[in-house]
């Protein structure tokens, strides 16, 4: 006969394992049982690291790390938090850091303080009226890098090192990333198998995102491009030819010598890529990043005339509010009010 046990009764009292199987030769099935639930435990203590995105967990283990130095340098206790120590924390803050990322620090300690099943001091009045004061003082605007638009690209393929395979990849990366409006993660996280080269050009197909967490996926079409040095679709093909790249990742790392690594590119490789390109071509570096690929295209489509429907599908946001954002500033003078005054 079958008996009811639960799986954390199991976990906890190794006894109460033989439960789970028959009568029978209890030794056995109690050695087999205790294997499943470590495996089983295993799995979980996955599932659990996965929970959340892995620049969230280093982010969130950063600012963990920042708020318990902190805490002990001014003997305070980090876990459970008062809200006086937090609203002092913040005030601390609010001297150097942006608001965004004062407004994450928060979410950090509210989320250890849930995990250890404590009541989060984030939501007492004393540190919901100190940050909405920090927020008037402070305002809340962002400032994002700057777009990269069709003439940044140009400069930026043009001015790559000739006859390198270094140069190859860089100008597949930074067309294909800039036709595709990628987020870095998605960019670096293209397999070769995510790609369908096709008569009209490249789908690609995106697994993975930082608005798709559990990875439903999305098909973008990226077209040729009107001139060969620009075309993400024959960049890429160079790419792929020159390295021979079958499967994996899609986009990897070259050394001095021309090897190719067997490892993806990280995130952070992009905004790298970027900022030398421009460089190369004699521009200001300091206001663009990765980012700006992706915000080039939105820009760069809005000031083309393209509806936000179209833009919105390359893009994948998920949020008409933040892709407006780029459309608005493609869109200051083509069709601005002023402009049809006679003036």
């Amino acid at each position: 006969m079958y008996r009811k046990s639960t799986l954390e009764d199991a976990m906890n009292d190794p006894d109460s394992a033989s439960a789970l199987v028959p009568a029978g030769d209890q030794t056995d099935a109690r050695s087999q049982a205790l294997v499943t639930l470590e495996a089983l435990a295993d799995e979980t203590r996955e599932h659990l690291k996965h929970s959340k995105a892995a620049n969230t967990r280093r982010a969130y283990r950063a600012d963990w790390t920042d708020f318990s130095e902190w805490c002990r340098q001014h003997n305070r206790v980090p876990l459970p938090a008062s809200p006086d120590t937090v609203a002092l924390y913040l005030t601390h803050c609010a001297r150097g850091l942006k608001p965004s990322t004062l407004q994450r620090r928060m979410a950090t300690i509210s989320e250890a303080h849930r995990a250890a099943e404590h009541e989060s001091p984030t939501k007492s009045t004393l540190v919901r009226s100190t940050w909405q004061g920090i927020r008037r003082e402070k305002g809340i605007a962002t400032q994002g890098k700057e777009p990269a638009l069709t003439d940044h690209i140009h400069c930026m393929v043009e001015h790559l090192p000739k006859g390198k395979l270094l140069s190859t990849r860089d100008r597949a990366l930074l067309l294909v990333g800039f036709a595709g409006a990628m987020r870095r993660s998605e960019l670096v996280g293209l397999d070769f198998s995510d790609v369908v080269d096709t008569e009209d050009g490249l789908v690609v197909t995106i697994r993975r995102s930082k608005t798709d967490q559990y990875g439903s996926g999305r098909k973008i079409g990226i077209p040729f491009g009107s001139t060969p040095l620009t075309c993400p679709v024959r960049s890429l093909r160079a790419w792929i030819r020159e390295t021979g790249i079958q499967e994996g990742p899609l986009f990897r790392a070259v050394d001095r010598h021309g090897k190719v690594s067997e490892t993806r590119l990280s995130d952070r490789t992009v905004a790298r890529v970027v900022k030398r390109a421009l460089k190369a071509a004699g521009r200001d570096v300091e206001k663009f990043a990765g980012h700006s690929l992706r915000a080039g295209l939105a820009t760069q489509a809005a000031m083309g005339g393209a509806s936000e429907r179209s833009i919105q599908d390359q893009t994948g946001h998920k949020s008409l509010l933040v892709l407006r954002r780029y459309i608005r500033d493609g869109s200051l003078f083509r069709e601005n009010a002023a402009a049809k005054t006679g003036l």
